[in-house]
């Protein structure tokens, strides 16, 4: 089969939902209306609260959701064939992503900006916004600390990646003084912007940074965690027109561009997807299809990280409602479509069903390694594209997504932390500098946490999916308690809140089981203070949705 038709099929799914689905959602659901003043300008305070040209805030949204997960997942889940990681990447998008992401920037937007944990408490009480917010800093510090030793591990692996990923701070802050400062139009700074970051590709290919055997009895990798950190916690406190804002934006058309090249060498190449459609001999160790597929593949098909981002970050720059459809909605096909195309790397990017299983021989292989390389390999059949080039443009595509989400997440997270702070009232969390100091302590303490030398983040990896996909679940749940409140209909919310909730209560139970009899004793801990709480939180926001039916009967009888 060839890998021009999963293409086609994928970006027409996901054009036709972004242009009937969303629009339907949108004008019968949210009603989204221009003349609402948005957070952005009843608070605007120039550091946090920014109206934001539609454009540059997508760019932002896009480029914080769309992390190194939805390059990861597809490439782990593609173990168990094509056809089940395609019909959830493209199905996913549409009917649960959609709607979860742009639904939390809405309902955020309609109430002053908060996240989704303090949106809780007056959507469904406190005691729920209370064990919401520890699923929340639970999920950041696992997103924090696994994305900086992805991006460490591609820097050690990948050298040629080390100059493009850190020029790009350069030109956002550039882009950030020129819009804001000088109010240049925005239409050079990005031809140049971008122009300058495919430059700099070229002379990191022929110019790669290794940082040294050990410093201070770290490894090349821990020290790159330490520098990852640092920056991100310098990052998360500077004003987000300066650099969040524009590196975000940048990105994103870098990295859209980097996804048009990649289509149009599949639209050329035309390579055959040499991996089964459905794998029926599966490694030993790989789990069962159902329901370890929908947690494997949670970005890229339905993330509650998005919800967090919606509702923290994006919600606090929307200039007018109506860029709800176009920042959420659009923002979650450009994820769906990065999922898209590492399907097709990881499945088409190799001569033979021999070299494919060679890369998948146990669950958790393959993944952004066989991303870089299968993608490689398709990027060169256009001229003037070498096989190296093509990888160090993949590598640096995985690093700028997953280091843009870092530097959302660590903001997220101080957010979080602050709002702790005001909650519970502890005038000393609610500065920002402690709190970027406690939010960035926790994650490099998961990091290092196994030993040292930068691993540690990974240990709980096979949360990561679960844990996100219950955040969407329970994000989904309070959006319909928020909607139902608002006397309309809730279905196209509940539907796949149940779906949801259902897949990941069993994936967790299964995950239990595992971790009890491999002796993982933290992450089954971890696993269950994880479920008690996300069914405390669920209880709880049925019985919200229970007595907002019953009031909003009694109101139209």
């Amino acid at each position: 089969m060839s890998a021009l038709v999963l293409m086609v099929l994928g970006l027409g799914a996901f054009t036709a939902g972004y242009l009937l689905y969303s629009r339907f959602i949108s004008e019968h659901i949210f009603r989204l209306d221009s003349e609402f003043r948005t957070p952005a300008h009843v608070q605007e305070d120039g550091v946090d609260f920014v109206p934001t040209n539609r454009w540059v805030l997508w760019g932002h949204h896009f480029t914080s959701v769309a992390g190194a997960a939805p390059i990861v997942g597809p490439a782990i889940a593609v173990i168990w064939g094509w056809l089940p990681a395609f019909l959830w990447v493209t199905l996913g998008t549409v009917f649960f992503a959609g709607i979860h992401d742009a639904g939390a920037l809405w309902a955020s937007v309609r109430n002053e900006g908060k996240s989704i944990g303090a949106l809780t408490e007056s959507v469904v009480g406190q005691r729920a916004r209370s064990l919401f917010m520890i699923i929340i800093f639970l999920l950041l510090l696992m997103v924090n600390a696994v994305f900086a030793i992805i991006i460490a591990r591609l820097f050690v692996q990948h050298p040629t990646s080390v100059i493009p990923a850190w020029f790009v701070i350069a030109v956002a802050v550039t882009i950030g003084y020129l819009l804001y400062r000088r109010g240049v139009a925005l239409l050079w700074p990005s031809i140049i912007g971008v122009t300058l970051l495919y430059a700099s590709m070229f002379v990191g290919n022929e110019v790669p940074l290794s940082l040294p055997e050990s410093v201070f009895g770290l490894g090349p990798a821990g020290i790159w965690v330490v520098i990852l950190f640092t920056y991100a916690a310098v990052a998360s406190l500077l004003p987000v027109w300066l650099l969040l804002q524009p590196r975000d934006y940048i990105n994103g058309l870098q990295l859209f561009i980097g996804l048009g090249i990649f289509f149009l060498a599949v639209l050329i190449a035309r390579p055959d997807v040499v991996a089964p459609m459905i794998n029926s001999s599966v490694p030993e160790d790989v789990p069962s299809l159902i329901p370890l597929l929908f947690v494997t593949i949670a970005c890229g098909a339905c993330s509650g990280f998005h919800g967090l981002v919606s509702s923290g970050t994006t919600s606090k720059q929307v200039d007018n409602e109506k860029d709800v459809r176009f920042v959420g909605f659009l923002g979650t096909v450009g994820e769906g479509s990065l999922a898209l195309a590492a399907i097709i790397a990881c499945t088409a990017g190799f001569a033979t069903l021999g070299d494919w299983e060679g890369y998948y021989t146990s669950f958790g292989a393959g993944g952004l390694d066989a991303f870089v390389q299968g993608g490689g390999v398709i990027l060169a059949s256009i001229p003037g594209i070498s096989e190296s080039f093509g990888q160090t443009l993949l590598a640096v595509m995985a690093i700028l997504f997953a280091a843009t989400t870092m530097d959302t997440g660590v903001r997220l997270q101080r957010y979080i932390v602050q709002e702790a702070g005001t909650i519970y009232d502890i005038p000393a969390l609610t500065g920002k500098g402690l709190s970027t100091i406690l939010a960035v302590g926790c994650c490099l303490a998961l990091a290092f946490g196994s030993g040292g030398g930068g691993e540690g983040g990974l240990i709980i990896w096979p949360l990561f999916g679960t844990t996100n996909q219950l955040l969407a679940a329970l994000t989904l749940l309070v959006l319909s308690v928020f909607i139902l409140k608002q006397g309309r209909p809730t279905v196209y919310t509940l539907a796949p809140f149940s779906f949801l909730l259902f897949m990941t209560v069993w994936a967790l139970l299964t995950q239990l089981r595992g971790f009890y009899e491999n002796e993982q004793y933290f992450l089954l801990g971890l696993d269950a203070v994880i479920l008690v709480t996300a069914i405390w939180v669920g209880l709880e926001s049925l019985s919200a949705l229970r007595k907002a039916a019953s009031e909003s009967s009694e109101s139209s009888a």
